[in-house]
C-alpha cells in the first residue's frame, strides 16, 4: 500500500469513526445571540436555538463562553414545540460582568447540525457555532443588542421568490446594516463545505432593509445561511462608530410548490409626528390555494414601554384584514426609523407559505412654536416656544435673505440646503430658546429682510420639522454701504470711489444730533484706520487715491456717531464692503480669471471686459459666480480684463443697480498644461512573450500631445522604470521581453512643451510561469546532460522546494535553488549513487503579480550512467 493510499485510508477511517461518535447529536438547525445591559458593566445574555425535535440529543443546558476569557454552563428556560414540523425553539438565559472597556465575542458551539443541510456538505458531521460582538466603551453610555423579531426559520418553495427579514429592532435607535457571512463551524472558522444556496436569478442580502432575497429556489431541501446585523451609533465628537453585531444562523426550507402563498397589499414607508396617531388597514389575499390566512405583524413600535402599537386581526379564508394603531409619544422620536414587518400565512398542515411586506416609519418631533425676530442693533433677538419633547437637547438656527416660501412635507426634518437657508448657529438645552444674531459680531446688513426657521435637534442626530418661516427687517438707523468702484488702476495713484446712503430711522430721542460719519479703510487683512471725517448726513461719497490697487483689495466701513454736546457716542457701524480683486492663473491657450469680494448687498451678476485695442475694454462675457476661463487665446499674447458686479439691496429706496468695478488685471496665456491621462487595454501573448498595448487619448485635452511614454514595472516590483517613447501618430505598441512580460504598464503622454499628463490607469499582465522537470539524466562525465536541472528556460519562478528520495524514501537530495542542479551523487556524502528511479516531490514557488503562489510537482527520475570511459 503506498503512503497516499494509507493517508485517505486513515482519513476514511477516521470519517467512519467521527460519523459513529455523531451522529446521536445531529439536530441544530438556526440559533442566535441577544444581550440587554441590565448594570454598569453588567449584561444578560439570550442563546435561542432552534433544534429538530425527533432526533434523539437534546440540550437541557448549554456551554457559553462570554468573551472574555470566562465562560458558563446556562440551563434552559424554555422550550416551545410549536414552531413547525420537528422543529423546537431553545431558549437560556446568563448574566455576567465584564471587567472593563473592551470589544467581548460571545459564542456558543455545539454538536451538531441537522444531517441533509443541502448547501453544507456533510452537515451530519459540523458543529453548530453563532457569535455575537459586545462593545463597552467610555463614550457609549447604553449598549444593548438588536432584538431578531423575525424567527430564523422559514419556508419557501421552489421556482419562486423567497424573502426573508429579520426584523431587527434596536432599543437604542442605533441605525442597522446587513451583511452576509458564511456559516460557521468548529474553532468559529467558517464551514469549507458551505456555500451560498443556488438560484436561478440571485441570492442577496439588502444591506438597509434586511430583506434576504432567493430569486429562486431550484431544488427542494433544507438550507442554512448566516447574516450579520451590525450595530452603527454616531457618537458626537467622535463619528460614526460600529459598536457590535448580532450573528443569525438560520435555516430556510424549500419545497415543492402545490400553490402559490397569500399576497399582501403594497404599503408605504412614512413619518408621524410625535404626539399624533397613526392607523391604517392592511390587506392580505389568498392565492389560489382555499386556505385560512392568519395575517400578523412585529416590529419595534410593538416592544415599546411607552404607549406601545397595536395590531389586530382575525384569520379569513380568501381576504384578510389587520389593523395597525400607534398612539406616538416624544419618548417615540429618533433619528432611524421603526421597522415593522406583516406576514400573511396560509394553514397547510405541511408547509405554512407567507408573504411578508416591511414597512419603516419615522418619529418626528414637532416644530418649535411662535417664533419671532425683534431688531435689536445691527442684529436680531430671536424667541421661539419650548420644545414639547423634553429629550431634546437643542435647537437649531437656520437663515436666509428674503423668504423661500418652504413648509416641510411629512418627511421632511430639518432644513433642507435647497430652500437656500444656512445654518447659522446650535444653542444646547432644551430651556434654551433665545439668539441672538448679530453675524457673530460682524453685524446684519441695514434694508435687507433676513428670515430664520428654527429646529429641536436630538442626541442621536434626529431633528424635529421645522418652525414656520419668519422674518424680520432692521431699522435704518445706521449708514449702508453701496460702493467700492475700483476707478484708476496703478501702483502708486490708484483709486476707488466709495459711497454710502444715509439713514432714513433715526430716532432723535436717543440719537438727538448732530450726526458724524467717519469712512475707515483697511488693506487687505490689515487693520481699519481713518480716512475721512464728515460732519454732515448729506455728505456720503470720498474718492480714495494715492492706492495700490494693482497689488491691493481695499476694505472699507463707515462709523456713524452722535455728536450731542456732553452725549457724543459711536450709534454703529456699516457692514465691511470690499473693493473687487481680479486674479488670473494662465493655461494653454487661455486665462482662468477669478474674483474675490464680500459685500452686504446681493449681486446677481458678473460682467467680463477685455481691452480690445489700446485704451477700449469691451464686453465679452457674463458670469453669475466668481469665475470665468476665457479660452481660444495665443499663447504670449497678454491680454488685459476688468470685470463689473451687478447688485442691489432688497429696499427700494437705495440706488438700484449698484455697479462696481475691478482693478484691470492682465495676463499671458501660455502653454504649462499637461495633456489628459490616456485610457490603456493590454492583450498579452504569453508564447511570444509580446503584450499588445492600445489606448484612447482625449480628443478635448491632447491636441498638442507630441509622444507617449510607456512604463513598466516586472511582476513583484513596485519600481516603474521608462521602457519607450511612441510618437502621437500612433496609439499602439507591442512590448517585448525575452524574459517575462508580466508586470504593470502605464502611460504618461508628453506635449510639445514637455508637460506630461497624470499616469494613466495601470494594466496588469499576469505572469507566465514555465517550469517543467525531464524523467531522466546521465551522470556519467561525458559533458552531456551531466547534472539534472529542468527544462530552460523556465520563468517567473522565485524558488523551489526540490527533495529526491529513493525508493526505500530515504532523501538524498534537497535544494531550493530553481535550476537544481544535481550531480547524481548523494547530498551529505558525495557518494555517487547506483542506476536506477528515484522519486521527487518539488513545490514551485511562482512569481505572480502581487503575489507568490506554489505549484506542487512530483514524479521519478531515471538515473543512468552508462560507460564511463
Amino acid at each position: 500500500m503506498t503512503f497516499s493510499h494509507i493517508k485517505y485510508f486513515f482519513f476514511f477511517s477516521c470519517l467512519v469513526l467521527l460519523n459513529a461518535s455523531s451522529a446521536f447529536a445531529t439536530h441544530n438547525r438556526a440559533g442566535e445571540i441577544t444581550y440587554r445591559k441590565i448594570g454598569q458593566n453588567r449584561f444578560e445574555a439570550k442563546i435561542v436555538t432552534y433544534t429538530k425535535t425527533s432526533a434523539p440529543a437534546d440540550r437541557p443546558e448549554l456551554e457559553f463562553w462570554w468573551g472574555d476569557g470566562e465562560r458558563d454552563t446556562l440551563d434552559r428556560v424554555s422550550i416551545d414545540f410549536n414552531v413547525g414540523t420537528d422543529i423546537q425553539r431553545n431558549t437560556y438565559f446568563g448574566e455576567h460582568i465584564y471587567p472593563g472597556n473592551g470589544s467581548y465575542v460571545l459564542y456558543f458551539l455545539d454538536e451538531n447540525r441537522n444531517g441533509g443541510v443541502v448547501n453544507i456538505g456533510g452537515s451530519v458531521n459540523i458543529a453548530f457555532y453563532v457569535e455575537t460582538k459586545l462593545v463597552i466603551s467610555p463614550v457609549i453610555t447604553t449598549n444593548n443588542s438588536p432584538v431578531l423579531l423575525q424567527p430564523p426559520i422559514d419556508d419557501g418553495v421552489i421556482n419562486s421568490v423567497f424573502i426573508h427579514n429579520p426584523n431587527a429592532f434596536d432599543p437604542d435607535g442605533d441605525s442597522l446594516s446587513y451583511e452576509l457571512a458564511p456559516c460557521k463551524g468548529a474553532n468559529g472558522l467558517p464551514i469549507p463545505t458551505y456555500s451560498i444556496p443556488a438560484a436561478s436569478v440571485s441570492f442577496s442580502l439588502d444591506a438597509i432593509n434586511g430583506d434576504l432575497i432567493w430569486d429562486s429556489p431550484l431544488s427542494i431541501g433544507e438550507y442554512n445561511v448566516a447574516m450579520i446585523i451590525r450595530e452603527w451609533r454616531n457618537v458626537p465628537g467622535v463619528g460614526l462608530l460600529n459598536i457590535g453585531y448580532v450573528t443569525r444562523d438560520m435555516q430556510i426550507t424549500i419545497w415543492q410548490p402545490i400553490y402559490d402563498p397569500p399576497v399582501i397589499s403594497s404599503i408605504a414607508d412614512t413619518c408621524v409626528e410625535a404626539g399624533t396617531s397613526l392607523a391604517f388597514t392592511v390587506t392580505a389575499t389568498d392565492n389560489g390555494g382555499n386556505e385560512t390566512v392568519t395575517l400578523s405583524a412585529t416590529g419595534g413600535p410593538f416592544n415599546l414601554s411607552v404607549s406601545p402599537a397595536t395590531f389586530t386581526s382575525t384569520p379569513a379564508v380568501t381576504l384578510v384584514t389587520g389593523d395597525f394603531s400607534w398612539i406616538t409619544d416624544c419618548a417615540h422620536v429618533r433619528k432611524a426609523p421603526y421597522s415593522v414587518v406583516f406576514k400573511a400565512e396560509d394553514s397547510d398542515p405541511l408547509v405554512q407559505l407567507a408573504d411578508l411586506e416591511q414597512m419603516f416609519i419615522t418619529v418626528v418631533a414637532p416644530s418649535p412654536k411662535n417664533p419671532n425676530a425683534v431688531p435689536q442693533g445691527n442684529g436680531f433677538v430671536l424667541n421661539w416656544d419650548q420644545s414639547i419633547c423634553p429629550q431634546a437637547i437643542g435647537y437649531k438656527i437656520y437663515r436666509r435673505i428674503s423668504s423661500s416660501g418652504f413648509i416641510p412635507s411629512n418627511c421632511e426634518t430639518g432644513v433642507p440646503a435647497y430652500t437656500g437657508y444656512s445654518l447659522i448657529a446650535t444653542v444646547n438645552g432644551v430651556a434654551t430658546t433665545t439668539f441672538n444674531d448679530d453675524n457673530n459680531g460682524q453685524g446684519l446688513a441695514q434694508a435687507v429682510t433676513y428670515c430664520y426657521m428654527v429646529t429641536a435637534f436630538f442626541a442621536d442626530g434626529a431633528e424635529s420639522y421645522a418652525s414656520i418661516e419668519f422674518c424680520a427687517k432692521l431699522v435704518r438707523d445706521l449708514p449702508i454701504i453701496t460702493n467700492v468702484d475700483v476707478n484708476a488702476t496703478d501702483v502708486t495713484n490708484g483709486k476707488i470711489y466709495i459711497a454710502w446712503g444715509k439713514p432714513t430711522d433715526l430716532d432723535f430721542t436717543q440719537t438727538p444730533g448732530p450726526f458724524r460719519y467717519i469712512l475707515q479703510r483697511a488693506t487687505g487683512t490689515g487693520v481699519f484706520s481713518d480716512v475721512k471725517t464728515y460732519n454732515s448726513l448729506v455728505d456720503t461719497t470720498y474718492n480714495d487715491s494715492l492706492l495700490n490697487t494693482s497689488a491691493n483689495q481695499y476694505r472699507y466701513r463707515v462709523e456713524f456717531w452722535n455728536d450731542t454736546p456732553g452725549n457724543v457716542f459711536k450709534i454703529g457701524t456699516t457692514q465691511i464692503a470690499t473693493s473687487i480683486f481680479l486674479s488670473s492663473s494662465p493655461g494653454d491657450e487661455k486665462n482662468r480669471l477669478s474674483w474675490n469680494l464680500s459685500v452686504p448687498w446681493i449681486n446677481s451678476q458678473f460682467n467680463i471686459y477685455r481691452e480690445t485695442t489700446p485704451g477700449i475694454f469691451t464686453q465679452i462675457a457674463t458670469s453669475t459666480t466668481n469665475t470665468y476661463i476665457d479660452d481660444s487665446l495665443v499663447n504670449g499674447v497678454e491680454y488685459c480684463y476688468y470685470v463689473e458686479s451687478l447688485g442691489a439691496y432688497p429696499d427700494t429706496g437705495l440706488v438700484n443697480p449698484i455697479i462696481n468695478k475691478s482693478q484691470i488685471l492682465c495676463s499671458t496665456p501660455i502653454d504649462n498644461e499637461a495633456p489628459c491621462p490616456v485610457t490603456i487595454t493590454q492583450v498579452a501573448n504569453c508564447e511570444l512573450l509580446t503584450d499588445s498595448l492600445s489606448w484612447d487619448a482625449p480628443d478635448s485635452c491632447n491636441a498638442d500631445t507630441k509622444e507617449y511614454v510607456l512604463y513598466f514595472a516586472p511582476a513583484g516590483s513596485n519600481d516603474f522604470q521608462e521602457v519607450a517613447i511612441i510618437p502621437s501618430a500612433t496609439t499602439e505598441y507591442v512590448y517585448t521581453n525575452p524574459i517575462s512580460i508580466s508586470g504593470c504598464y502605464y502611460i504618461v503622454s508628453r506635449d510639445s512643451n514637455n508637460n506630461e499628463s497624470s499616469p494613466s490607469t495601470s494594466v496588469c499582465v499576469e505572469t507566465c510561469p514555465t517550469y517543467e522537470l525531464p524523467n531522466v539524466f546521465t551522470p556519467d562525465g561525458d559533458g552531456v546532460n551531466d547534472t539534472y536541472h529542468p527544462f530552460l528556460p523556465f520563468r517567473d519562478v522565485r524558488d523551489v522546494d526540490m527533495k529526491i528520495f529513493n525508493r526505500w524514501g530515504a532523501l538524498i537530495f534537497e535544494t531550493t535553488d530553481p535550476n537544481i542542479d544535481w550531480n547524481g551523487r548523494k547530498e551529505n556524502t558525495g557518494e555517487d549513487l547506483p542506476e536506477g528511479v528515484y522519486f521527487y516531490i518539488c513545490f514551485v514557488n511562482e512569481q505572480r503579480i502581487n503575489t507568490i503562489t506554489s505549484r506542487e510537482l512530483n514524479g521519478t527520475i531515471s538515473l543512468y550512467r552508462g560507460d564511463k570511459k
